[in-house]
């Protein structure tokens, strides 16, 4: 029954309270796992909105390297590279690289997002 998705497991014959509490827990598992959701939407709205080279400069922000290293890898102008990541940090409201990083965690697979 818990491997089909049951949060807890009852024998009888249970108290009142026992199923009471049981179902206090389930509704605040399935509270936590809709917030988790909404969350996980909202993060993927936001990288939807990012043109495929948005997209690939935030997934290299993400793994941590620098403009200059940013442009050389995509055969870009540095100055391009700020431009877009400036670009990246306004579209995924975040004002700091800790916060787009937790936002690309959010995201899954390195920060790139569902292309739409």
């Amino acid at each position: 029954a818990m491997k089909a998705g049951a949060v807890d497991f009852l024998t009888k014959p249970f108290k009142d309270q026992e199923i009471l509490d049981a179902v206090a827990t389930a509704i605040e598992r399935d509270a936590v796992r809709r917030r988790q959701n909404a969350q996980s939407q909202a993060v993927a709205s936001l990288a939807g909105s990012l043109t495929p080279r948005e997209r690939e400069v935030m997934e290299a922000v993400v793994r941590g390297l620098m403009n200059k290293q940013i442009a050389y890898e995509l055969g870009i102008s540095e100055v391009t590279v700020k431009l877009h990541r400036g670009n990246v940090m306004r579209k995924m409201e975040v004002r700091s690289v800790a916060e787009l990083v937790r936002k690309a965690e959010v995201l899954g697979d390195g920060g790139r997002a569902p292309v739409s």
